[in-house]
């Protein structure tokens, strides 16, 4: 489990985001291009779950993981 202290809050200026789009968007990707890549092979998780699907709509207050990292989303 992750601290709290090491999380960031990132937000997106709205109701909600997919997963692909947010990895980008958050800074935890240079490119959205690697998004599929990460993502597909099982690199990133939401909510402590490996997340497989780019397109996964994020709602306020879910968790993504990658490389360390661990990203808050907030509308």
């Amino acid at each position: 489990m992750t601290s709290s202290d090491s999380i960031e809050d990132v937000s997106i200026g709205g109701e909600g985001i997919r997963l692909g789009q947010f990895l980008k968007f958050s800074g935890l990707l240079d490119s959205g291009g690697n998004a599929k890549e990460v993502i597909v092979d099982g690199y990133v998780s939401v909510n402590g779950e490996t997340e497989r699907r780019r397109g996964r709509q994020l709602q306020d207050g879910d968790l993504v993981e990658f490389e360390g990292r661990t990203v808050r989303v907030r509308p």
